[in-house]
């Protein structure tokens, strides 16, 4: 794994923008509605039981650093408290993000993408409703 790499929750930090974009992409293509219908909808997206989830089917999906740093940031000692979900459910998001954030940060986007498609297939979060 690289050795200059920022802290993990910093990794996070910035997966987390770059998840947001992902889903605004991903919205904005599959519904082509206004602004506050794709606001509204990503909400959801970008929560940590959704992101948990994704996690889970990613996993086996993880190269051995983007497990590693998954692990880093599932196990980082954040000062924030989650709302509206369980301590577990928001490390396992914040690990997510951080291999989001990581794969930014070494300039590997068309990885973020893949991982995006893997664990959030076109339609799923519709059709799940």
């Amino acid at each position: 794994m690289i050795k200059e790499l920022p802290d993990v929750l910093l990794l996070s930090y910035l997966g987390d923008s770059v998840f947001e974009v992902l889903v605004r992409e991903r919205l904005i293509k599959i519904k082509g509605a206004n602004p506050q219908s794709c606001n509204k909808e990503s909400l959801s997206y970008v929560s940590a039981p959704f992101q948990a989830e994704a996690a889970k089917r990613l996993a086996d999906h993880f190269s051995e650093d983007e497990a590693e740093i998954f692990r880093h940031g599932k196990n980082a000692k954040s000062n924030s408290n989650p709302r509206n979900t369980s301590l577990y459910t928001y490390r396992i998001a914040t690990g997510l993000e951080a291999v989001f954030g990581y794969n930014y940060y070494i300039n590997n986007n068309e990885r973020n993408r893949e991982l995006f498609e893997l664990g959030f297939p076109c339609g799923e979060k519709e059709e799940s409703e």
